[in-house]
């Protein structure tokens, strides 16, 4: 069983978002910030008036790590784990799938998003080299 997410108010649009196939961001409807993760308040301007705009899926590798151990439930190891910097501004952390090899990945390399179907409630986003 793989490890969940925890869903909440501020994020329940990420997760729907998710389950239709759209990588969404939350923005600030009364300043234009986006931000990721997903909170209350905007830290730019301190509103609450919070809504979100769908990402075009794409970015480039920040930084990354390969998980060699310890063991990950519902997941086989190795696991590449990189922080994306999303063309849109925000940076977001995910898996990074379909590698030959677990090394076969740079920092700059471009991605694009892609979506895994846990189950019925639950699709995390991972990533592949675009």
């Amino acid at each position: 069983m793989a490890v969940r997410p925890m869903v909440n108010r501020d994020s329940q649009f990420f997760w729907d978002g998710t389950q239709a196939g759209e990588l969404r961001i939350q923005v600030c409807n009364a300043c234009g910030t986006k931000r990721f993760p997903p909170g209350p308040a905007c830290r730019s301007c301190e509103a609450y008036d919070q809504g979100y705009e769908v990402a075009s899926g794409e970015g480039t590798v920040f930084s990354y790590v390969v998980h060699r151990h310890p063991p990950v439930p519902g997941k086989e190891l190795p696991i590449v784990i990189a922080l994306v910097d999303l063309d849109e501004g925000v940076r977001m952390i995910g898996e990074v799938t379909g590698l030959p090899e677990a090394d076969d990945l740079q920092i700059g390399d471009r991605l694009r998003v892609d979506f895994d179907r846990v189950d019925d409630e639950l699709t995390l986003p991972i990533w592949r080299k675009a």
